[in-house]
């Protein structure tokens, strides 16, 4: 019988962060405590926090001596898509590379950031990164900025 990720999840069953697995298989277990094996692991199932809602794992994720008293974020962003563009990991130190694509009402961004992060007491910690953001302007038929293959015109613009 085959595993639950290699049947096709449904979009409403399938991770935010774009592994094409099930939440439940992927970020979901992260999210509920067990520790992230990856620098990598650990800034997708972020990603899927912020696309989720979950601020108190957002802060809980984040090291100590970073981490933000209270957590502002804009309620109107809507994350769209994920894209891993390089990691690595050397002992107990960590980086990702990765792109982010979201929607604010009308206007489309892409948040680029080099994020460092730190394994302590065997649980890896988002310590900070250097983020960049440039605004979208898609045409209608250019390929939709979230990902699907579709032109935009046929997917997020309607």
């Amino acid at each position: 019988m085959p595993s639950a990720d290699v049947l096709s999840p449904s979009a409403r069953e399938r991770c935010p962060c774009g592994s094409g697995k099930r939440l439940a298989t992927c970020c979901g277990p992260l999210h509920s405590g067990e520790p992230a094996p990856t620098p990598e692991a650990l800034m997708r199932s972020r990603y899927s926090a912020f696309t989720l809602g979950l601020h108190d794992y957002l802060l809980a994720t984040w090291h100590a001596s970073a981490r933000p008293r209270v957590l502002e974020l804009d309620e109107s962003t809507r994350w769209v898509r994920l894209e891993v563009l390089d990691q690595g990991q050397d002992g107990d130190q960590g980086r990702v590379h990765f792109r982010a694509t979201f929607r604010e009402g009308r206007r489309w961004g892409v948040l680029e950031e080099d994020s460092r992060f730190v394994r302590e007491a065997g649980h890896w910690h988002y310590l900070d990164g250097t983020p960049s953001v440039t605004r979208l302007k898609p045409g209608r038929n250019d390929a939709c900025p979230c990902g699907s293959g579709r032109k935009f015109k046929s997917c997020c613009a309607r």
